[in-house]
């Protein structure tokens, strides 16, 4: 029977028996000659082997989904032969999320407890921003499951605290009867601009009412929310019928918009043309006459506004005008309309308060002519809409044309390292305002380095260092921390003098008008200021609260109890007075400081107790450093006019001065240029990456320093480093990197392990991080 099989199918028996011969040999010997992956001859014939193209993913969510949730979906495994493939940490499964140049890092979670499940993995991520995310799932190198996906991802509903209304930092100033057009800018809780339907706009409205009134109703409905699909915003026409002042706010769905609450300031077309006139003359100021109600006794003053300050004046003899005080024409300075009451006086009344000196109390005929003219002053001033990036543009335009007369040539610049401070107090103690606008051409004594930029990042960022570092005692902290915040020490070792100072202010003079310049130019200046230092800087008055960040011992231990307490009880422990003790940094006693004439012996009350307070903010934190704060302003207004200053608050003048703090990987990798391709390069990358990932904040910030010559970033990131972040391949093998800081470029040699790679940057930094030598 076998010979009658063989000799009828015997090609049939030769093609059997070499099969078997052939999957017997390879369980033998199991070569691997599986072109996917690496798999043994048996394995590639049954199809017993993980498979990428054959895996499946299976979407949590069903497109356009809104951001805002963290969203998960599930990767299927397959065997070639269809079976599900039980996945582990050696298949080398990865998902590869980005939005744009923005990598998202995902969470992925193999297998499960169920055996029916062991095929599956599962990956979270977080969708703040919308836009088009794409997903790649990739197995040892392989795009699996046909990938890789496009997923779109849509703007979340409106959130009213986040959308904006298009307007001026103060008061919206229009004419009766012609209508004014604003615009609301609708985003969601991430920022995203929100996508409404036409019919979506009715949900918002606004409240119209003159002040101190009730609301008018006609006047509310009559204005229109229309949207405007092809600018992804609301418009909104108002028209009043009538001059006066009134208050508006406008909400989405009932809740108040981040910048909702306004005043409108309406004019007679006749004032209106009035206030243009006054604006747009030869004149430099305009004179209204009033009444000073408080503080003080009732008398008639002369109110002149001029394009930088409001001067109040008295009259002497009636006739001759004196000063009394003044106000800037200034974000700071707050022009108050109260309502008008019920009395035949033309006019009403309105209160000037900057916080630095006693609000101010007038009447005013030409009440709404005067708050008119001042608003328009104060856009002219802040440049438009009150946000940082207007703002920002706005100065950097103004110190352009501030110095345009200025060439912006090359001057020497001769330095020591070693004795940096002095060296370069020297080298520009005969500097002009000139002088001090022309580009530095910076050379450490001793040192061959050419200066392309790099050398001069180099020098301001360690000039600000030593400056502003409280172990040299030009500034000192609160603390005795040495991240503490800084201001002027008025107890300074006596080689320090005002001109050091002086000398701080230039540099950041220096550094801010370079910034202006932009590119390559950008300076930042490398300090933690004290609030109630920066609060200084804009002409703003000091308050108790600036203790909270300045000095959170002495909040913790005597404010907030002095706050909390009730210092009329009987039993009130311990006894607080008008004064205030100073003490030595070895807690010897050093003076009594009166903050009361004989406030030693007048003791604080429930009453007095918010008198106290301000009284020991002003010693605290102005009064003590007086003189050194002056001299620091005197050589920042060489370079920067006071007024640009004021129109920043405190947090937003650190920003324009030291840029962000914090050093952002994400942001780092999304706007870094890299040159370079192949498998090691990509590997090296990666390796890059994951170490920045676990440096500290410190070490990012060295080699940040390494590489570009300064620790801090421009404002916005890295996205406005100029010339941008690079890094590129060095052909060496295990040795140290080395970086170009006039190009921001960091060259990577090539290593055999993370670990090696790690040791080699950590030691650069450290150890090489300064110095120039020709290469």
């Amino acid at each position: 029977m076998l010979i009658r099989l063989g000799y009828i199918t015997g090609g049939m028996l030769i093609v059997s028996v070499s099969v078997c011969g052939l999957v017997t040999l390879a369980a033998m010997t199991q070569p691997s000659l599986a072109p996917e992956a690496k798999h043994s001859l048996l394995q590639y014939v049954t199809g017993k082997y993980l498979h990428p193209p054959s895996c499946k993913v299976e979407w949590g969510w069903e497109e356009p989904q809104p951001v805002g949730d963290t969203m998960c979906f599930t990767v299927h495994c397959y065997q070639r032969n269809g079976h599900p493939y039980p996945i582990c940490d050696t298949d080398d499964l990865t998902v590869h999320i980005s939005h744009g140049t923005r990598k998202i890092t995902a969470v992925m979670e193999l297998g499960s407890g169920q055996p029916s499940l062991a095929h599956t993995a599962r990956v979270k991520f977080t969708v703040r921003t919308a836009g088009v995310y794409v997903i790649a799932v990739m197995i040892g190198g392989v795009v699996a499951a046909c990938g890789p996906f496009r997923k779109w991802f849509i703007a979340g509903g409106v959130a009213a605290r986040r959308s904006r209304v298009g307007r001026d930092p103060a008061a919206l100033v229009c004419a009766a009867g012609r209508p004014r057009a604003l615009h609301v800018h609708p985003r969601d809780h991430y920022d995203n601009i929100a996508t409404i339907a036409t019919d979506d706009a009715k949900s918002f409205s606004i409240e119209i009412s003159p002040i101190g009134g009730e609301v008018d109703k006609s006047l509310s409905s009559a204005a229109q929310f229309e949207y405007d699909s092809v600018n992804q915003r609301v418009s909104v026409s108002l028209c009043f019928p009538e001059a006066g002042v009134f208050k508006a706010a406008i909400s989405y769905d009932g809740v108040l918009l981040h910048n909702g609450q306004f005043d409108c300031i309406v004019l007679t077309p006749s004032d209106a043309a009035t206030v243009q006139r006054a604006l747009s003359s030869k004149r430099a100021t305009v004179s209204y006459e009033a009444r000073l109600l408080s503080p003080g006794k009732q008398r008639r003053v002369l109110c002149c506004l001029s394009p930088k300050q409001l001067i109040i004046k008295d009259y002497i003899l009636k006739i001759i005008p004196k000063r009394i005080t003044s106000f800037r024409v200034c974000p700071s300075t707050k022009l108050i309309v109260r309502p008008r009451e019920e009395n035949p006086c033309p006019g009403g009344e309105l209160v000037l308060e900057d916080g630095v000196q006693p609000p101010l109390r007038l009447h005013c005929a030409a009440r709404d002519l005067l708050a008119a003219t001042f608003t328009r002053l104060l856009l002219a001033n802040c440049g438009g809409e009150d946000t940082f990036k207007n703002k920002q543009e706005f100065f950097y335009s103004e110190m352009r044309t501030a110095h345009a007369r200025h060439p912006h040539d090359k001057i020497a610049l001769r330095v020591r390292r070693d004795d940096l401070v002095r060296s370069s107090l020297k080298a520009t103690k005969h500097f002009t305002l000139a002088d001090w606008c022309k580009n530095f051409d910076v050379a450490f004594h001793g040192e061959q380095g050419v200066d392309w930029g790099g050398v001069r990042r180099e020098w301001f960022s360690l000039l600000c260092g030593q400056l502003f570092d409280a172990r040299f005692g030009l500034f000192v902290s609160y603390s005795e921390s040495a991240t503490g915040l800084v201001h002027p020490n008025p107890d300074r070792p006596a080689h320090l003098k005002l001109k050091h100072f002086e000398l701080a202010g230039k540099v950041v003079g220096k550094c801010l008008y370079e910034s202006a310049l932009g590119g390559s130019y950008r300076q930042l200046v490398r300090a933690r200021l004290a609030r109630s230092f920066l609060a200084h800087i804009i002409g703003l008055r000091v308050h108790y609260k600036y203790f909270e960040q300045d000095d959170p011992e002495l909040y913790l231990s005597k404010i907030k109890y002095i706050l909390d307490a009730d210092l009329d009880a009987a039993d009130s422990s311990p006894e607080i007075y008008f004064a205030d003790d100073v003490y030595d940094s070895s807690g010897r006693l050093l003076e009594t400081k009166e903050l009361l004439p004989n406030g030693a012996s007048i003791r604080v009350t429930n009453s007095t107790k918010m008198a106290y307070l301000d009284a020991l903010a002003q010693w605290r934190l102005a009064g003590r450093w007086r003189a050194e704060s002056d001299a620091f302003l005197r050589g920042l207004t060489l370079l920067v006019p006071d007024n640009l200053l004021a129109i920043f608050d405190e947090n937003e003048l650190e920003l324009l001065m030291c840029g962000t703090g914090e050093v952002d990987v994400s942001d780092w990798r999304a706007y870094a240029l890299v040159s370079g391709s192949g498998r090691e390069w990509e590997r090296r990358l990666n390796w890059l990456w994951a170490a920045l990932s676990n440096f500290t904040n410190e070490e990012r910030a060295r080699l940040l320093q390494f590489t570009t010559g300064c620790s801090q970033l421009p404002p916005n990131g890295f996205q406005d480093l100029n010339p941008r972040f690079q890094i590129t391949a060095a052909p060496t093998f295990g040795a140290l990197p080395t970086a170009h800081t006039c190009f921001n470029q960091l060259c990577l040699p090539d290593y055999d392990s993370y670990e090696q790679m790690v040791h080699a940057l950590l030691w650069a930094i450290n150890e090489g991080g300064e110095g120039f030598g020709m290469i």
